[in-house]
């Protein structure tokens, strides 16, 4: 047995770790607790109440939904999510009076919802009823499959692929002379070529604003100037929206597959169920379709107490309703391989590329963004179907979210990005950033980057305003400003320095004036959930700031990740005579909220509690070199 294949194997003992700590969360959360529990917890609606239906692009029916109950709770819900209804009767368990659909997207109190079925059963019309998420048992499935056929594959490409991507063989590259591509920089072109000539695989390594995207989309076009058709992957549906936009606008002819729900509504236009609906043979389906729905009908009108003449007209009857259904099954799949054939680049997340239409289908491409973000085994999923791998992400950043402490310890933590980056030298790092202030930039560059990043021209002395520092850490030691750890979140929070927090907003007010603040988006972070919600009361008892409401964003680090804002406000929270700091020990964390800021990063915490740990001791040391430390003292309203 290969190492490869050992290494293979105990990664499906630590998947299974992960799905069963997954699945006792979710029985945790939804199965063994009652409905006034799971709503508390934010993972159900109850009641909810039926305000729209509709059938949507290829007649799928969508359902409107109004929260009924308790809208000041926050809840979990996401675009993307599957979800089960349930009857009254079916309030304690997950039998009979079920129907599921999936998420679109989500408006205050709204969920706009694609069903799985055509039609709403009786008892969601004629009881009440309430919505909640669902395990996603599917996923899983995938990735068991994916490692056992990449486990036992002999003789192949896909065997010699296992083997060189995990590091137990030297990949090859073509002797092919450089490209040089006007409109990207040195480091963009490099990373381009290198792609270029990869045999079997290559990485893009794209630190915070470098252009990962941008020379991930010069990548796949350039691809396909020799290559009649490509797969682009990613880990989540926005990262393959925004690709998806991306490629169509180069004029690309991009197909989106997936689920209608999961799919912008900017995009649905790419999607296939929308391709086949502007067919010009569609018509003839939908006329098809009516004339067996009549037939049916036809059929139906008949009593059971009826002759055997009776009998044989409703059997011919629905004969007929049949045949036509076939010809207009047959007409569909006409169409839909039509519309696959003339697709240059077939986009989708890495769970979807089992699609049923890439059943049998090789690529000899493949290219996955947000690859240090997604578990190793989804990344196998497509690779199954690819001659040659080109991944792109930043394994500095988050990684997976992972529920099993046991199973990411051992090893599932760790992406297929970062173990190729590590054991093989076939990445290329993006240099140039285009995003942030020079100052800004610099402390992550030293950290993660070894000192190799560089701020372009265009956004090197960025600031809101000319005299400002764009660097600030705003210290808390001495205040007596002390963390608590909430009780039915367990989670923690510290309510002194978040009001500080507004302080130093309402004094960047004073300094800059509203007009600079109203031109300007911003964002406000915190590690932890509790002091999200903290932050988020607070916000909404100052009237002051409601003005500013369109501007400013408070969430979570990993919620902000890819994203970006011209001031960043960060609440680290932790204060403590123990010196703990929990997660903020996970500095790649830390590398994600101190890289969103374009023009100016405000940090508010205790120095004795975080500069105990190495990595802020170095960032204070860094405060102090572009003079950017202040305390908490100097607000003397707090």
């Amino acid at each position: 047995m290969s190492k490869a294949i050992e290494e293979l194997k105990n990664l499906e003992v630590l998947l299974k770790q992960e799905q069963n700590e997954d699945r006792e969360e979710y029985n945790r959360k939804v199965l063994s607790v009652t409905v006034k529990d799971r709503v508390a917890q934010g993972i159900c609606w109850s009641p909810v109440y039926i305000r729209r239906q509709y059938y949507g692009t290829a007649e799928r029916l969508i359902l409107e939904v109004e929260n009924g109950g308790n809208k000041e709770i926050e809840h979990a819900f996401q675009s993307g999510s599957v979800v089960s209804f349930f009857g009254q009767s079916s309030f304690h368990s997950e039998g009979s009076n079920q129907a599921h659909g999936v998420i679109n997207y989500i408006k205050k109190d709204i969920l706009v919802i694609t069903m799985n079925d055509d039609e709403l059963p009786d008892w969601m019309t004629e009881n009440r009823i309430g919505v909640q998420l669902m395990f996603d048992e599917g996923s899983y499935k995938e990735m068991f499959n994916a490692l056992k056929r990449v486990r036992k594959a002999e003789n192949s490409r896909l065997a010699e692929l296992r083997e060189i991507l995990l590091g137990y063989q030297k990949p090859e590259f073509h002797q092919i002379k450089p490209l040089e591509i006007p409109g990207i920089n040195s480091s963009q072109n490099s990373a381009l070529n290198k792609i270029i000539q990869a045999k079997d695989i290559a990485l893009i390594h794209g630190p915070p604003g470098t252009g990962k995207t941008t020379t991930l989309v010069e990548a796949i076009y350039q691809t396909l100037k020799k290559e009649t058709q490509v797969l682009v992957c990613a880990q989540s549906n926005a990262a393959v929206d925004l690709l998806t936009e991306k490629l169509s606008d180069r004029g690309l002819a991009t197909m989106r597959l997936g689920h209608p729900a999961r799919v912008t509504e900017k995009l649905s236009h790419l999607t296939l169920d929308a391709r086949i609906a502007e067919h010009e043979s569609y018509r003839e389906i939908k006329k098809l379709r009516k004339q067996a729905q009549e037939y049916r009908r036809m059929a139906q009108k008949y009593k059971r107490n009826f002759g055997r003449s009776e009998r044989e007209q409703r059997k011919l009857l629905f004969q007929e309703a049949h045949n036509i259904l076939n010809q207009a099954d047959m007409l569909e799949h006409y169409i839909t391989n039509d519309l696959m054939a003339k697709s240059q680049v077939i986009t989708c997340t890495l769970v979807g590329s089992e699609h049923y239409l890439l059943k049998g289908m090789t690529f000899s491409t493949l290219f996955i963004d947000e690859a240090a973000q997604a578990l190793e085994p989804a990344c196998w999923i497509p690779i199954i179907k690819a001659e040659r791998v080109i991944m792109a992400g930043d394994h500095c950043q988050l990684p997976p979210t992972i529920k099993s402490f046991q199973a990411g310890r051992a090893g599932l933590n760790e992406t297929l990005f970062e173990k190729i980056a590590k054991r093989l030298s076939v990445d290329t790092m993006l240099a140039v950033q285009y995003r942030m202030n020079e100052e800004i930039m610099n402390f992550s560059s030293q950290e993660f980057y070894k000192g190799n990043l560089e701020a372009s021209t265009v956004n090197k002395a960025w600031k809101v305003h000319p005299e400002d520092r764009p660097v600030e850490f705003i210290d808390t030691a001495g205040c007596g400003f002390m963390e608590h750890v909430e009780k039915e979140s367990r989670s923690t929070a510290n309510r002194d320095e978040g009001n500080l927090l507004f302080l130093v907003l309402e004094e960047m007010e004073t300094h800059y004036g509203i007009k600079v603040l109203k031109s300007s988006s911003i964002g406000i972070i915190t590690p932890y959930k509790a002091q999200l919600h903290i932050l988020r009361e607070l916000f909404e008892e100052k009237p002051y700031y409601q003005e500013l409401k369109e501007n400013i964003s408070i969430n979570t680090v990993d919620a902000f990740q890819g994203q970006e804002r011209d001031i960043i406000l960060i609440s680290l929270v932790r204060s403590n005579d123990k010196g703990e700091i929990g997660f903020l020990k996970d500095t790649r964390r830390m590398n994600v909220a101190m890289t969103r800021a374009r023009k100016k990063m405000v940090i508010v915490g205790d120095s004795a509690t975080v500069g105990n740990f190495p990595f802020y001791s170095k960032f204070l040391d860094y405060i102090d070199k572009v003079n950017g430390h202040r305390s908490a003292f100097e607000f003397h309203t707090f």
